[in-house]
């Protein structure tokens, strides 16, 4: 009797690709899908892939896919609706036609999230919840409700929590009310094997947590203290209406692209706690959950680590700056062309052209400064600044060689600003 098969759907994120390592470690023939080859090839460039868009594939696809499948593990989800992401195809649609398509012989594994209700405060519980009902009409299924989840890996949620704690000097008071237990990232996907196997009887729905709970506040506090920077200095209150605003301003960032943490989506699940209840997964069986001492205990806290807490905040802001410049110069430029038009023609150059290269670029450095904050066109844009700004500097030299010797150096300031492009153009890649 040959392996058992199992396709991991969304199995290149932060959970994903922890049950792909696990199904695989436990005999498995592990298959992942997503629709990012990029993604999935950094996640693992040795594991089997398909890669298509979770949403868009019919019944009739799921059944070709599904042939010699034994286990699905649904590990595909998005926090809320943005450019990339649309919360009712990927929850509920797309499961709604993995269930029709799926045999009396195929388990279904569904990682869901606890404290999903119809009635929830947020669209991501809610549909959640829907693709959960759904996954019931199943022949043979479980469903697994995570809280918030840490790993070695950071990203999203995770990502944050890391960075914030890691603050220079400073540690954030925020939502000071808010529960939160949390689950080793491990024993999520030894519930997915175990699952997998059919250890777990089916109908089961198990929250996946420890057994205790702590304020959001004390969470920074222990992570900060797994990381190993001292007490912080300042301990400043963070207010609601703050977090608010961040919270619009990531949501209007998402409809560019950019899936942030702090979308009001992940504020509101976090003000609300992260909890969950143990008792169903100990009534099945399940191993216990380790608690979050144990959890930073088993991660290590590298220097990597610290360097990523450290770095977190600086792409965003890194990111915004060249924005603001690029279309600062554009802006000012288009506002008395004639001024930088005669810098041109008193060396020289021909009016005509230098009408053509003044408002040709300035017209580039407006498209690049809009383009950087859209996430899909940022490593385009941040690699086009490099080269247009080194064709400045090879146009001075043969132009304006004197503004090399400017007392003010505008020529030697362009340098820092392709530096802190490239910088950009390294630091932005899809998980």
């Amino acid at each position: 009797m040959g392996r058992r098969k199992a396709l991991v759907l969304g199995g290149y994120g932060l959970i994903g690709s922890a049950c792909m390592r696990a199904l695989a470690a436990a005999g498995f023939e592990v298959v992942g899908m997503g629709r990012s080859g990029a993604a999935a090839r950094a996640s693992d460039a040795g594991a089997e892939w398909v890669i298509q868009d979770i949403p868009s594939v019919s019944v009739a696809e799921w059944r070709a896919l599904l042939a010699g499948v034994d286990v699905v593990v649904n590990a595909a989800g998005a926090l809320q609706d943005g450019a990339r992401n649309d919360l009712e195809a990927i929850h509920v649609s797309a499961v709604a036609r993995l269930v029709e398509a799926a045999g009396p012989g195929l388990r279904i594994v569904q990682i869901s999230a606890a404290g999903v209700s119809a009635e929830a405060s947020t669209a991501f519980f809610r549909t959640k919840a829907r693709g959960d009902a759904i996954v019931q009409g199943a022949a043979d299924w479980v469903i697994l409700r995570p809280v918030l989840v840490l790993a070695e890996e950071a990203y999203g949620g995770t990502a944050l929590l890391r960075a914030a704690a890691g603050l220079p000097w400073v540690l954030p008071q925020v939502l000071p009310g808010a529960q939160v237990q949390t689950v080793h990232v491990g024993d999520l996907a030894g519930a997915v094997v175990a699952a997998a196997r059919g250890e777990v009887p089916s109908g089961t729905v198990a929250d996946l947590t420890e057994a205790g709970s702590r304020s959001f506040p004390e969470v920074l506090v222990a992570v900060r203290r797994w990381q190993g920077w001292p007490e912080p200095v300042l301990r400043p209150r963070v207010p609601g209406v703050v977090l608010a605003g961040l919270g619009r301003c990531a949501d209007l960032l998402g409809h560019l692209g950019w899936r942030s943490p702090l979308r009001t989506t992940a504020l509101r699940a976090l003000s609300a706690g992260v909890r969950g209840d143990p008792a169903a997964w100990a009534r099945v069986g399940g191993r216990p959950c380790r608690a979050l001492e144990e959890t930073l205990a088993t991660l290590p806290a590298t220097r990597q680590e610290r360097l990523f807490a450290r770095a977190y905040w600086a792409l965003p802001l890194s990111i915004g700056v060249l924005s603001l410049f690029w279309v600062a110069t554009g802006a000012i430029t288009l506002s008395d062309p004639g001024r930088a038009v005669s810098l041109l023609t008193q060396r020289g150059v021909a009016e005509g052209v230098a009408w053509g290269a003044v408002i040709g670029g300035a017209v580039a450095d407006l498209a690049l400064g809009c383009a950087i904050l859209w996430r899909r066109w940022a490593r385009p844009a941040a690699l086009g600044m490099v080269g247009l700004s080194a064709l400045y500097l090879i146009s001075a030299v043969v132009v304006a060689p004197d503004l090399w010797a400017d007392p003010l150096g505008p020529m030697v300031k362009v340098l820092p600003g392709m530096v802190l492009a490239l910088i950009v153009w390294l630091w932005v890649e899809e998980r």
